[in-house]
């Protein structure tokens, strides 16, 4: 049985401040949860101070991002290694926000996620299409084009070390959200994609988590679908009492 996972990711909220704040209250809260994995995800500014109070936490530590390349010129970006120095265990690589506003490519995507996995990283690969591909009917061709783009040339072992959040983009921050046959329907496709790419048995372990205003309200019905295993949640990852009950809701689901 493939372990729910449930991510918080900060985007570009909280200062240190506020982020030891967070996570005082989600320690405090959810320190005797062990069969839901919790992944926190802060800016990059808090990742030290947070990783130090996550040392002897069952909630690992995620950054939002990461470039391809070990060291070099690339002002303003951070490697995997400095993350992984800081004991950083998840990444999210390919955020919609991320392809939109910064002009991120599947090209670029797969380099991340195999950088990410040469140093130990694991990977939370977004993929997700917008409203007018949506209304196209298009979803399933640009889900399709995403997965076999950013898993390219990786092995069976490589892909069974990432996690992959369908993450529609019409849903995210708008208040919207995928009904749970809406999200299992491509839940289910990336997964016969990962059966076709790489094997059956390899495509059961693999977690796909949803994304996109999930909500303590909703995220019962989205995780009770057979192939969603959790949730990459936004703006309730930024409220304790939020997180805290999505968590807890999640717990003996699946």
């Amino acid at each position: 049985m493939r372990k729910v996972i449930i991510a918080g990711n900060w985007k570009m909220n909280k200062t240190v401040k506020e982020a030891v704040e967070l996570v005082n209250e989600l320690n405090r809260s959810l320190y005797e949860i062990d069969n839901v994995e919790i992944v926190v995800c802060p800016p990059f500014t808090a990742l030290e101070t947070i990783a130090d109070m996550l040392n002897s936490s069952n909630i690992k530590l995620g950054a939002q991002n990461m470039h391809w390349e070990i060291s070099g010129a690339y002002t303003g970006e951070i490697s995997g290694q400095m993350l992984k120095e800081l004991g950083v265990e998840n990444v999210i690589i390919g955020h919609s926000e991320r392809r939109q506003f910064f002009g991120e490519s599947d090209e670029t995507i797969n380099k991340k996620i195999k950088a990410a996995l040469k140093i130990g990283l694991t990977p939370i690969f977004c993929v997700g299409e917008n409203l007018n591909q949506r209304e196209k009917n298009l979803t399933l061709d640009i889900i399709r084009t995403q997965v076999e783009g950013g898993l390219k040339d990786l092995t069976k072992e490589d892909v069974q070390n990432l996690v992959i959040a369908y993450e529609p983009v019409w849903a995210i921050g708008t208040g919207k959200t995928a009904t749970s046959a809406q999200a299992q329907e491509v839940h289910k496709f990336i997964r016969e994609l990962l059966v076709k790419n790489f094997g059956d048995t390899t495509a059961q372990i693999i977690r796909i988590q949803y994304g996109g205003s999930v909500k303590p309200a909703n995220i019962k019905e989205l995780i009770s679908q057979p192939d969603i295993d959790g949730a990459l949640v936004g703006g309730a990852s930024l409220d304790a009492k939020n997180f805290i009950e999505i968590v807890n809701n999640s717990k003996g689901v699946q």
